[in-house]
Parts: C-alpha cells; structure tokens; sequence
C-alpha cells in the first residue's frame, strides 16, 4: 500500500466515522429547556465537534492501519490485472 492509497483510505474512512460518531451524545433545545424565539427546537446544545473530530481521526487511524496490515501481509491475493 502506498502513500496515495493510505491517504485515500484514511480520508475516506475518517469522513465515514465521523458521520457515525455525529449523533452520538447530541441533545436537542427541546429536551432540556424552551428554546429561543427564531431558533429550531431540533438543534444541538452542543454538538461537541472537536471531541467527535479527534474520535474520528482516531477511528480512521485504527481502520487505516487494519487495512495496512492486511495489504501488506497477503492475507488477500492481489487482484489480475489485464492490461
């Protein structure tokens, strides 16, 4: 696995858990409190996006290196290639 595909994998697999880890801890206006005038009562409080940031990275991170090891220990054959 090269450099390109490793930074392919690890974007597309961070963008992939962070918008699994999104939702995770979120609670709206409306469970706590009325909320203001002009705002959406569905809206986070606090949505907490750097902690959900750095779970991501972690998680990518972790898939990323899971995908190294099993392109580097031949778990699976190289695809053909008819050129």
């Amino acid at each position: 696995m090269g450099i390109f595909s490793a930074s392919v994998v690890f974007l597309i697999s961070w963008w992939m858990v962070f918008l699994a880890v999104l939702p995770i801890g979120v609670r709206g206006q409306h469970e706590d409190y009325v909320p203001d005038d002009g705002t959406e009562p569905g809206a986070p409080q606090a949505a907490n996006l750097s902690k959900k940031a750095i779970w991501a990275t972690i998680g990518a991170a972790v898939v990323t290196l899971i995908g190294f090891i099993i392109a580097v220990s031949g778990i699976l054959p190289e695809p053909d290639r008819i050129w």
